[in-house]
């Protein structure tokens, strides 16, 4: 796995994850990468700093880093730092209140409800990448979500 920093064409800036960076390419290419603050399609690589492990030998400066007054309390990794980070929080907890969460199916159901075999109601789930275009080629409206489902979170 490879995190990238993306940066959409209004300068949002977002971390995302992808398989290695052959996946980045093809996701890209393929119109299924979007700003996670805006769903500008618009999306390119930022410019990073390496990660560099630190040997266990070296002086610990990451106390140091996490003590600063901008970092959340040690054991407050869920806190958003950023306001981006807290607006789809809120968006991911409004979502989850108000739709039904209907996992692998989403495709099926969300063509049902199209179609009116099944009651009108606002649905989330997951969908594999052929599906979700498919829906979109039938004139089913659908838009991806920026965050994985509460029962696949760590």
């Amino acid at each position: 796995m490879i995190q990238y920093t993306l940066k959409c064409d209004q300068d949002h800036r977002f971390d995302s994850w992808f398989q290695n960076a052959a996946a980045f390419d093809k996701l890209k290419a393929s119109g299924m990468v979007a700003c996670a603050v805006c769903g500008s399609p618009r999306v390119d690589k930022a410019l990073m700093a390496p990660r560099v492990a630190v040997s266990r030998d070296a002086p610990d400066t990451a106390k140091e880093v996490h003590n600063q007054p901008d970092t959340p309390a040690a054991g407050a990794l869920s806190t958003p730092r950023h306001p981006a980070e807290q607006a789809l929080a809120e968006l991911k907890k409004k979502i989850e209140a108000t739709s039904e969460y209907v996992g692998m199916n989403f495709a099926t159901e969300a063509r049902r409800i199209h179609s009116g075999d099944s009651p009108e109601r606002a649905i989330y789930g997951e969908a594999r990448p052929d599906e979700a275009r498919k829906l979109i080629e039938d004139g089913v409206p659908v838009a991806p979500l920026p965050f994985m489902p509460g029962r696949k979170s760590n």
